[in-house]
């Protein structure tokens, strides 16, 4: 069976980590040569990985959105002049 780990060792987890992680375990439920207990603790792993990617991508939506509010969407600086302008 996949390596064991509770949720608490996600949290150190880069993005591209976990999604390694999770399609390991995507492809070992779907093999379906496992026991229905181990069948099922890879679920809830996997479950858990997911949840954890879609954390550290909303995370990094949110510091995206900061960055362009805070450069303007249309990559103007803060004093308001584009940058791709020459003004």
């Amino acid at each position: 069976m996949s390596e064991t780990t509770n949720a608490d060792d996600l949290t150190n987890l880069t993005f591209e980590q976990a999604l390694e992680q999770l399609e390991k375990t995507v492809r070992e439920v779907e093999n379906g040569e496992l026991p229905l207990h181990e069948t099922a603790a890879l679920f809830q792993r996997g479950v858990r990985l997911a949840n954890h990617c879609t954390e550290l991508l909303a995370k990094a939506e949110l510091k995206i959105t900061q960055i362009q509010t805070d450069y303007g969407e249309g990559g103007e600086s803060e004093s308001g002049v584009r940058a791709d302008s020459g003004q």
